[in-house]
C-alpha cells in the first residue's frame, strides 16, 4: 500500500436507524447477516478450511517467545506445556477469545468464553484432522478502568440480593493508563475478606476463595492476577495466555501501525462503505465511527502513560497551511502530533501506540494462526464493521463464531421454580403473564386477576372495537378519533388488571419473596444471569470443578456452537 497524504474526513450518510441487534440476527441464522462473513460457523467445510489453512500458517516469532515466558509464570500445567510445544512446531492453527482483565474474572461470561474456545479448539481439530489450540488474548491495551474494577455476586449475607464489590475509583494521574500497567493496591486483602463473607462458608466457597487469595495479591499486575486465576481453573484443558503489552509484540506489529496511519483515508472509505452496508440491511454499528482517525492510540509521555486516540485535524477556512506540523490531534485534548513524530515514535518506542477495538483483531490475526475467533454479541458486530480491512492489510480472516451462552439453574433455583410453578423462561414474559402464571393467594372475595384479563380480552376489547367500528362507519370524520379511543380504552384497561395482580403479589407475601429471590438468582437486575454475577458467585455456590464440568458436558451434549441459551444444572 502506499502512503496517503492528508486528507479531509469523510463524509458519511447512512439510512435511518432502526435498532435492529446484528448479533441476534447472525446468531438466529438470518440470511442477510450471514452475507456480512465470508464464512459462516455453522458450516462444516467452512470450519474445516479455515482451521486446514490456519495450520499452514507459523505464529510470529515474537509471538512464540513471549507466549513462552507467559506461559512460564502461570500455574504449572501439562496440558498448557503440550499446547504451546505444538504451536512452536508448527502445523498448528489457535482459537482465540479474549477480554478485559476484570476483577476476581470479572462477569460470568469471561469464564464461558474461555470454555468455548476450548470447545471450538477440539471441534475444529477433530473435523479438519489438524491440531487446533485454544489461546485467551488478554485485552491489556484498553484503559477503562471502571469497566473492570468491580465484580457482582450473589450475596449470602443479603439473602441472594446482587452485590457489587470494587476497587477504589482511579486517581486523576492514573486516568487512561492501560490496564497492563496498573497494580492491585493493599485494598485488595480487604476486598477478598469482604468476598469471603458473602459467598458464605461452605466448601466449594473456601475453596474458590483460596484459588482467589493465590492471585489477587497486593502490589502484582492486575492483569497477571486475572491470567493466572482463569489459568488456574483451565488447568486440565492448557488454555494458553497472552498479554500483548510487550515492546517485542508492540516492534513486531509496528508495519500493521504505520500502515493503518499512512493509509487512514482508504480505512475511512472501507469502513464507512461497510457500515452503509449494515444501515441498509437494518443494523446499527456497534463501534461508532470516527472519520479521520487511523484506528490506533497514542501514550502521551510513554508506554505507561495515559493513551489518545488519534484524530485528525478538520481543514481550518482562513488557514489552508498548518504552520505547527500537526496532522493530527489527541483526541480530548489541544495537543497536536504530526504523523511523521508518530511514525518516529514507533520506531523508537513501539509501546507508544495501541490498537482501537476495530484493528485489534487484525494484530492477533497477524500474530497468530487464527483458525476462529470466539466472541460475545458486540465483538460479532464489530467483526461484521471492520470485515473489509482484512484483504486491505492482506490477511485471511477468521471464522467469527458466537459464544456459548449459560444459565446455572442450581438446586436452590429449582426449588423455587417448583414452588412457584414456574419455568426459567418465564421470569422473561410481561408482568401480566407471569402473574397469570403464579398461584398467587388471594382472599375469597378478590377476583382472579387472569379471569380479568379473560374478562378484558374476550368481552370487554371486542365490544369496544365494535364501538369503534361502528362510530368510524356512521361519521368517517370521526374514525381516527375512534382507533385511537379504543387503543387508549385498551392500554387503560391492560394497566389496571397489571396493577391488580402486582397489589395481590404484594400481600401475597410467600409468593413475592419467592420471587425476588428466583430472580436475583436467574435475571438478577433484569440482566442475564452471565453478564451480572462473577465467576465466584456461582462457583461457590456449586463448586469450581462442579460448575466447569457442567459447562464442558452441555458442549459436549449440544456441540461446540450452540445459538441457543443452554441451562446448567448442578
Amino acid at each position: 500500500m502506499s502512503a496517503t497524504g492528508a486528507a479531509e474526513p469523510a463524509q458519511y450518510s447512512f439510512p435511518p436507524r432502526v435498532g435492529r441487534s446484528f448479533s441476534s440476527s447472525f446468531l438466529s441464522g438470518d440470511a442477510t447477516a450471514r452475507a456480512f462473513f465470508p464464512r459462516d460457523f455453522r458450516d462444516q467445510a467452512a470450519r474445516i478450511a479455515c482451521a486446514r489453512a490456519a495450520a499452514a500458517r507459523r505464529i510470529a516469532p515474537a509471538a512464540l517467545e513471549v507466549l513462552s515466558e507467559q506461559q512460564a509464570r502461570l500455574p504449572p500445567s501439562r496440558a498448557r506445556d503440550e499446547q504451546l510445544a505444538a504451536l512452536a512446531a508448527g502445523e498448528t492453527a489457535v482459537v482465540v477469545s479474549g477480554q478485559q482483565v476484570g476483577l476476581f474474572l470479572g462477569p460470568l461470561y469471561t469464564f464461558y468464553k474461555a470454555a468455548s474456545a476450548i470447545a471450538v479448539a477440539r471441534a475444529l481439530q477433530a473435523e479438519a484432522g489438524v491440531r487446533c489450540v485454544p489461546l485467551f488474548w488478554l485485552q491489556t491495551e484498553d484503559h477503562d478502568f471502571a469497566e473492570i474494577a468491580g465484580c457482582t455476586v450473589s450475596s449470602e449475607r443479603a439473602d441472594g440480593r446482587p452485590t457489587r464489590l470494587a476497587l477504589p475509583d482511579e486517581a486523576p494521574h492514573e486516568a487512561r493508563r492501560s490496564v497492563a500497567h496498573r497494580q492491585l493496591g493493599p485494598e485488595i486483602g480487604g476486598l477478598l475478606d469482604e468476598l469471603a463473607g458473602h459467598l458464605g462458608e461452605g466448601a466449594p466457597a473456601r475453596a474458590v476463595m483460596a484459588l482467589l487469595r493465590a492471585h489477587y495479591v497486593a502490589g502484582r499486575p492486575l492483569a497477571t492476577a486475572f491470567a493466572g486465576a482463569l489459568a488456574q481453573v483451565f488447568t486440565e484443558e492448557g488454555l494458553l495466555f497472552l498479554d500483548p503489552r510487550d515492546a517485542r509484540i508492540a516492534r513486531a506489529v509496528a508495519p500493521l501501525y504505520r500502515r493503518a496511519l499512512e493509509d487512514a483515508p482508504l480505512i475511512d472509505r472501507q469502513l464507512a462503505g461497510q457500515a452503509a452496508r449494515l444501515a441498509q440491511a437494518g443494523f446499527d454499528e456497534q463501534v461508532p465511527l470516527r472519520a479521520g482517525s487511523p484506528l490506533l492510540f497514542v501514550h502521551r509521555g510513554g508506554p505507561e502513560g495515559p493513551r489518545f486516540r488519534l484524530q485528525r485535524r478538520e481543514a481550518e477556512p482562513d488557514r489552508p497551511a498548518r504552520d505547527d506540523g500537526g496532522d493530527y490531534v489527541l483526541a480530548g485534548t489541544d495537543e497536536v502530533v504530526s504523523s511523521r513524530e508518530v511514525v518516529r515514535h514507533l520506531e523508537q518506542e513501539p509501546l507508544s501506540c495501541s490498537t482501537s477495538a476495530l484493528l485489534r483483531p487484525l494484530i492477533q490475526d497477524a500474530l497468530l494462526p487464527t483458525a476462529a475467533y470466539v466472541g460475545g454479541p458486540a465483538e460479532v458486530s464489530y467483526f461484521a464493521q471492520l470485515m473489509p480491512l482484512y484483504p486491505l492489510f492482506e490477511l485471511p480472516p477468521p471464522l467469527v463464531v458466537p459464544r456459548a451462552r449459560f444459565r446455572c439453574v442450581d438446586a436452590r433455583a429449582r426449588r423455587l421454580l417448583d414452588q412457584l410453578g414456574l419455568a426459567p423462561d418465564d421470569l422473561g414474559r410481561p408482568p401480566s403473564e407471569l402473574l397469570a402464571k403464579l398461584s398467587v393467594s388471594r382472599g375469597t372475595d378478590a377476583a382472579d386477576p387472569a379471569a380479568l384479563e379473560r374478562l378484558v380480552r374476550d368481552e370487554i376489547a371486542p365490544r369496544v372495537a365494535e364501538l369503534a367500528e361502528a362510530v368510524a362507519r356512521s361519521r368517517p370524520e370521526l374514525a381516527r378519533s375512534a382507533a385511537r379511543t379504543r387503543r387508549s380504552v385498551a392500554h387503560v384497561l391492560d394497566r389496571l388488571t397489571a396493577r391488580y395482580g402486582r397489589a395481590l403479589l404484594d400481600r401475597d407475601a410467600v409468593t413475592r419473596d419467592r420471587l425476588t429471590r428466583l430472580r436475583h438468582l436467574l435475571l438478577p437486575e433484569g440482566e442475564p444471569q452471565e453478564r451480572t454475577y462473577g465467576w465466584p458467585s456461582l462457583a461457590a455456590r456449586v463448586g469450581a470443578e462442579p460448575l466447569r464440568q457442567h459447562v464442558f458436558a452441555a458442549l459436549a451434549e449440544h456441540g461446540a456452537f450452540p445459538t441457543d441459551l443452554l441451562d446448567l444444572r448442578p
